[in-house]
């Protein structure tokens, strides 16, 4: 099981996240790409960090939301979207590149992830950038009970593969979404986040809000490093995952 994480999403003179220290515990970055989050100098450090500690690079792109940090929803036609997405992808790709990193998977950041994960035409316009940049790319997406399904329309739109994500410190709803982070109780405090990480690598599930048993096939389980806490609940997750 891998621990993945946002970075990259510092803007100007707005800092967002601890990457330096979250870094050496991880071993996926998903790297902003400019709309909600990351100018030019701060992907090129994030960059050069994942290849000092030797960690997979993705792609994070959004909705063009950088006042909104990607948290708002936009109605885009599926030629806006898609070249919204490969725009993006192409941007990090390329100082990947110059950095000696080589891009290995997208994933959405914030209500594009969301609504991707909701509405079934987001999902396909996502699907269809994934599939159609000029090099095979995977899509990382929520691990759900609905798995199968994503695995047979990525198939059917020649995506290359799927990365199954489960998130340590967000509750889950009884259908498998994430509990709405305006609802009590969406983010688990730290003992709960670490009770969910060893259910999920032991157990391959999670306990929904009102207590049933979810199963997940994750490949992957997402951490947040926002603050000193979060880094030390990151150091927690990976010797629990290193212990497993």
């Amino acid at each position: 099981m891998r621990l993945n994480c946002d970075l990259g999403e510092s803007y100007g003179s707005y800092t967002m996240g601890m990457d330096a220290e979250v870094m050496p515990h991880i071993h996926l970055a998903n790297v902003a790409c400019g709309f909600h989050g990351g100018d030019p100098l701060t992907l090129q450090r994030t960059l050069t960090l994942a290849a000092r500690h030797g960690v997979t690079v993705g792609a994070h792109p959004s909705y063009p939301d950088l006042i909104g940090f990607g948290r708002r929803s936009m109605h885009l036609s599926r030629e806006e979207l898609v070249a919204d997405i490969l725009y993006q992808v192409a941007a990090l790709d390329g100082m990947a590149a110059s950095t000696g990193v080589q891009l290995e998977y997208i994933k959405p950041h914030g209500a594009l992830y969301n609504d991707m994960m909701a509405n079934a035409e987001v999902r396909e316009g996502v699907m269809q950038a994934v599939a159609t940049y000029h090099r095979p790319l995977k899509l990382m997406l929520l691990a759900t009970p609905g798995a199968d399904q994503h695995r047979d329309e990525a198939e059917q739109a020649g995506v290359s593969g799927l990365l199954f994500e489960a998130f340590a410190d967000r509750c889950y709803d009884d259908d498998g979404s994430l509990l709405s982070r305006r609802k009590p109780g969406a983010v688990h405090d730290r003992e709960s986040t670490l009770t969910q990480v060893r259910q999920l690598l032991h157990d391959r599930s999670v306990t929904s809000i009102s207590g049933h048993r979810l199963a997940l096939e994750a490949d992957t389980i997402c951490v947040h490093g926002d603050n000193i806490e979060g880094v030390r609940a990151i150091e927690a997750i990976r010797a629990i995952v290193d212990e497993a």
